[in-house]
């Protein structure tokens, strides 16, 4: 893949760098069994990590035992320009011995290799107790005994024939080709973790979960003065098998502005073509003229804001300032959420955390130390009324059991608080984008994800888009460029005015939301339904200062 190529698809993932880790792990024949590994194997082999460590004197040990599947195809115009498929396969066991956590890791899934790794994953605590200050305090998990969850999909990326892959990446390329774009690169990446997770607590976890996102970039050009314009993808990663590529009629429903919006289901053919349309059209899309406008905010846009202003500053560890060195603090510190006043918007903001959503990225069973996930508030009518926390963190904030949000990218990576997926939830009223658009006199529309920027405290904000409309009295009257816009989270928050209900409720997504040291992903889901934000301040992002 040339720089330049993922440099662009770097800038689709939301909340952190675009990494190499999903792909790491040796090479895979196209053609091998994807088969998850005998739930009794790893049960067995479990059962020696756990031996291994309470002989050396520790008090608690869980185990992970993980297979990671991956495929990436990339093309450009009329060409495949890679096709990766990768497995990476071992054990990373964890400990809790004189009050102190310890973690080690092996690719040798042997009983001689996994013994090994769990005393030494000892070895490890007892050396780090010497300097530790207050023991773990994990709050109680009562073991789960022998238990499954699996994906729902009904057809597995992985089988799926990779000619069949290509030519639906080819076809888009076309379609963009033949509709304006001068030059178009797609992707289709798939994600199969086979996770089992064992503990001293009795629960024996297997798991089989799947991810996919198809993405595209198409680039229009103007020949005469050399300006150009791209239009990302509108698609969104999910937590589903090839299903998701059926372009079924039940997926999509038209909006404003021609547009039309993926749910479920996704036709990367015909959102290509528009894709070329819509390039060319920005071309000769006017500047935006700065100032304050209502702000008509697409979930496939939303997402990001929320991930950022919302999702980032309630993960618990931030608000302690456990990631102040790589990823900054937060501005909701434990002060603000024990007053149970804190103002984060106005009575319309309901946002919820969530690992059970069918379809989000984020749906999982049990998490990554085998606590059974589920669905809590984070902020309840704009009051700050939660955070995400873990085992080791619950007790911090009074919460009598872990959320459920733990999670490690890898068998080698150590699972740590990772965000779960964050939505805004949809307004009580039926009420549709087209009624949204209705009721402004001065706005804009926003579609798709662009840059942003954002302190280290989550709190003062600018996000651009991919689409920008411009609504004048209740009509959209033309494309619009150079949009972004600013606020602060309570601010943006409380501006909120208006929310489309919960027929036209989607999730955005991302696959490489970067956090800890050393670094880690994650994938996670953020759902919205169409929102009005008013009076939000508008900058012209191709003016000279």
């Amino acid at each position: 893949m040339k720089r330049r190529d993922f440099i662009q698809l770097a800038g689709l993932g939301a909340g952190g760098a675009m990494l190499s880790v999903p792909l790491l792990g040796h090479a895979l024949p196209l053609e091998a069994n994807t088969a998850p590994v005998d739930a009794a194997i790893n049960k067995r082999l479990a059962d020696v990590a756990m031996n291994a460590a309470t002989s050396k004197g520790a008090t608690y040990a869980d185990v992970r035992i993980g297979r990671y599947l991956n495929q990436f195809i990339y093309s450009r115009e009329d060409k495949v320009q890679n096709i990766v498929n990768t497995e990476s396969f071992g054990a990373g066991i964890r400990v809790i011995a004189n009050g102190t956590w310890g973690f080690s890791a092996t690719n040798e899934v042997t009983d001689e290799g996994i013994a090994k790794a769990a005393e030494q994953a000892v070895a490890i605590a007892l050396a780090n107790s010497k300097i530790q200050k207050e023991p773990v305090n994990l709050v109680p998990l009562k073991g789960h005994g022998e238990v499954s969850w699996k994906t729902p999909i009904e057809k597995n990326g992985f089988e799926i024939p990779v000619k069949e892959k290509v030519d639906l990446l080819l076809t888009a390329n076309s379609e963009a080709l033949k509709n304006g774009a001068n030059f178009v690169t797609s992707a289709l990446f798939l994600v199969n973790e086979q996770k089992y997770f064992a503990s001293t607590e009795g629960s024996y976890i297997n798991q089989d979960i799947h991810r996919i996102w198809p993405t595209f970039g198409a680039t229009a050009i103007d020949k005469e003065n050399g300006k150009f314009k791209s239009r990302q993808a509108l698609s969104a990663p999910m937590g589903m098998g090839f299903e998701y590529m059926d372009a079924r009629p039940e997926g999509k429903v038209g909006g404003p502005a021609g547009l039309t919006h993926y749910g479920k289901y996704y036709d990367m053919i015909e959102d290509a073509a528009a894709a070329g349309r819509q390039a060319k059209e920005m071309l000769t899309a006017k500047s935006v003229e700065p100032g304050k406008y209502d702000l008509v905010l697409d979930p496939n846009h939303l997402g990001l804001t929320i991930h950022e202003s919302v999702g980032h500053p309630l993960e618990l560890d931030r608000v302690l300032g456990y990631e102040a060195n790589y990823a900054g603090t937060s501005f909701a510190t434990l002060d603000k959420w024990k007053t149970k006043k804190f103002n984060y918007g106005n009575n319309l903001v309901n946002l919820f955390a969530d690992k059970v959503q069918p379809g989000s990225l984020g749906a999982v069973g049990y998490d990554d130390e085998g606590v059974k996930t589920k669905k809590w508030d984070l902020v309840k009518e704009g009051t700050l009324v939660n955070y995400q926390a873990i085992r080791d963190q619950a007790h911090i904030i009074g919460e009598k059991e872990s959320h459920g949000c733990c999670y490690a990218d890898s068998w080698s990576s150590v699972q740590f608080q990772r965000m779960p997926n964050v939505s805004l939830a949809p307004g009580k009223e039926k009420y549709s984008v087209h009624d949204m658009v209705k009721d402004v006199e001065k706005g804009i529309y926003i579609v798709g994800r662009g840059s942003f920027s954002i302190d280290q405290q989550r709190y003062n904000f600018q996000f651009g888009g991919t689409l920008f409309y411009e609504i004048k009295d209740g009509k959209i009257t033309g494309m619009l460029n150079d949009v972004a816009y600013q606020s602060n989270t309570q601010e943006f928050w409380n501006s909120c005015s208006k929310i489309c209900d919960e027929d036209d409720y989607r999730l955005f997504g991302s696959f490489f939301d970067g956090k800890g040291q050393p670094s880690q992903i994650s994938a996670v889901s953020h759902g919205s339904s169409t929102t009005r934000f008013d009076g939000v301040n508008v900058i012209n992002t191709g003016r000279k200062i």
